[in-house]
C-alpha cells in the first residue's frame, strides 16, 4: 500500500480541532477541523415545534447541511440558484439530525426546536462525519444555556468514515483515498459505543465479513477518541 498523506498509519485519525464558541450570536456553535475538512455548526433554539408534534410536550432536533461554492477544487454552484437541494444533500442533514436526537430526550426538551446548521467551508472528505461530530458539541452547549431541570442531550455522538483501499481497511478518509476506495463507509456511534447507522458500500468488490467487523472495531476506537475531545472541549 502507497504511503497516506501526512504519513498517518491506516487506524490513525487526521488532526482534529474543535473550536467553541466559534459564531457569537448562535445558542451554540463551532468549528471543527478534521484534517483539510473544516466545518461550522452553529445550534439555534426556537419556541414551537412542527404541527405535527404539537400539544405532545416534546421537543424537535432537526438539521441543515450545505457547501459553500469554493469549499472543493473547482466552484460549485449554490443549490438555491439550481432551483433546490440535490438528494445528496437532503440525505446528509436527515443523518445528522436522525444522529443528534438518537442522543436527546425530546420531553426533556420541551415544545422547543432546535436546528442545527452544518456550513462546509473546506471539503476534504468525510464532510457528513465532521459535521455530525461538529453539531453534537454546538448542541450540547445550546441546550446547556438553557438551564433545564435535566439536560436533554443524554450522550455524546460521534462518527466517522472508513474504507478498503488496497486490501488495507483505512479510517478517516480523505478525497483522494475516498475516490479511489474499494468499499466506502460511514459509522455514526453513540457514545459508549452504540451504534446509530452505518453506511456500507462495494464500490468495486464486494467486501468480507472479517472487513466489516475490522472496520466496526476500528470505529469504536476512533470514535471514542472523538467522544473525548468533544468533552474536553466541552468541559465535561
Amino acid at each position: 500500500m502507497s504511503e497516506r498523506a501526512g504519513g498517518r498509519g491506516a487506524s490513525q485519525l487526521r488532526a482534529t480541532r474543535i473550536t467553541r464558541d466559534y459564531l457569537p450570536h448562535a445558542e451554540g456553535s463551532c468549528l471543527i477541523e478534521m484534517g483539510n475538512t473544516h466545518v461550522v455548526c452553529t445550534a439555534s433554539i426556537a419556541h414551537g415545534v412542527p404541527r405535527w408534534l404539537k400539544g405532545g410536550g416534546q421537543g424537535w432536533v432537526t438539521a441543515e447541511y450545505g457547501m459553500l461554492p469554493r469549499s472543493t477544487g473547482d466552484r460549485m454552484r449554490r443549490e438555491a440558484a439550481s432551483g433546490g437541494q440535490g438528494g445528496r444533500t437532503m440525505e446528509i442533514q436527515r443523518l445528522i439530525g436522525r444522529s443528534l436526537r438518537s442522543v436527546t430526550d425530546l420531553f426533556a426538551l420541551g415544545e422547543l426546536t432546535v436546528t442545527i446548521d452544518c456550513d462546509v467551508i473546506r471539503a476534504d472528505g468525510g464532510t457528513r462525519c465532521a459535521s455530525i461530530n461538529g453539531a453534537a458539541v454546538a448542541l450540547y452547549d445550546a441546550m446547556t444555556r438553557l438551564r433545564l431541570r435535566k439536560h436533554p442531550m443524554h450522550q455524546l455522538v460521534g462518527a466517522i468514515s472508513l474504507g478498503v483501499k488496497d486490501g488495507e481497511v483505512l479510517i478517516d478518509l480523505d478525497y483522494d483515498e475516498d475516490s479511489t476506495a474499494a468499499t466506502d463507509m460511514n459509522v455514526v456511534m453513540a457514545e459508549g459505543g452504540g451504534l446509530i447507522e452505518i453506511q456500507g458500500t462495494a464500490e468495486r468488490e464486494p467486501f468480507t465479513r472479517q472487513e466489516l467487523e475490522q472496520m466496526l472495531d476500528l470505529s469504536t476506537a476512533a470514535i471514542g477518541k472523538i467522544n473525548q475531545l468533544q468533552r474536553q472541549v466541552l468541559e465535561i
